[in-house]
Parts: C-alpha cells; structure tokens; sequence
C-alpha cells in the first residue's frame, strides 16, 4: 500500500501544530519555576539581612537553605517549630505572593 507523500506531510504538519502548545508551556513553566527561585532567593537575602533572626531555629533556617538550594524543588514541608519560624514563614509567605508566586510555592508546612 503506497502512502500519499502530500497527505504524510500534512500529518506531521497538524501533529506539529497540536504540540507546540503543550511544548511551548513546558518552556515558559521551566523558565518561570527558576525565575520563581530566583525572585524567592533575592527577597531571602534581603530578609536575612535585614530581619531579626532572634529565636529561629538553626533547624528552620538549615532546612529553608536547603530548599533554596535545590533550586526551589523539594517537596519537603519546613515546619516552624517556634514564634519567631512562624514569623518569617508568613513573612517569606506574603513576599512571595507579592511577587505573583502562589501560596502553595513555599516550602512552609507542618505534619498533621
């Protein structure tokens, strides 16, 4: 069975044209996770050298650095264990959120 050279070709062209969105969302959605992580990272730094850091817990702070190391990738919850991890949990919470991030970006989250 011989195969029409014109219809083959107007396939690939229609697959290609029915991809390209879902592929082109992969794109941006790769570049706005790390612009994300980017934006979250700059507005850490700013905070720890600017917020008072009395009574967080070295936990908190080790487990956040981790976070912001893996490229804002780890699913693991930080939990705060103390007033002062709540405090800069909202805090980092609120920055992110002015910055177009969803609430669900951050990485704050206690075990049931």
């Amino acid at each position: 069975m011989r195969t029409d050279p014109g219809r083959v070709a107007v396939l690939c062209a229609s697959l290609i044209v029915a991809c390209a969105p879902a592929l082109a969302g992969d794109v941006t959605a790769d570049a706005w996770t790390r612009q994300k992580c980017e934006l979250y990272n700059t507005a850490w730094q700013s905070v720890s050298e600017n917020h008072d850091m009395t009574g967080v817990s070295p936990q908190f702070l080790a487990r956040h650095r981790d976070f912001i190391d893996s490229g804002c990738s780890s699913d693991e919850k930080i939990c705060a264990a103390t007033a002062s991890d709540l405090d800069l949990a909202d805090l980092m919470t609120i920055l992110s959120m002015n910055e177009g991030m969803a609430s669900t970006f951050v990485p704050f989250g206690c075990q049931d």
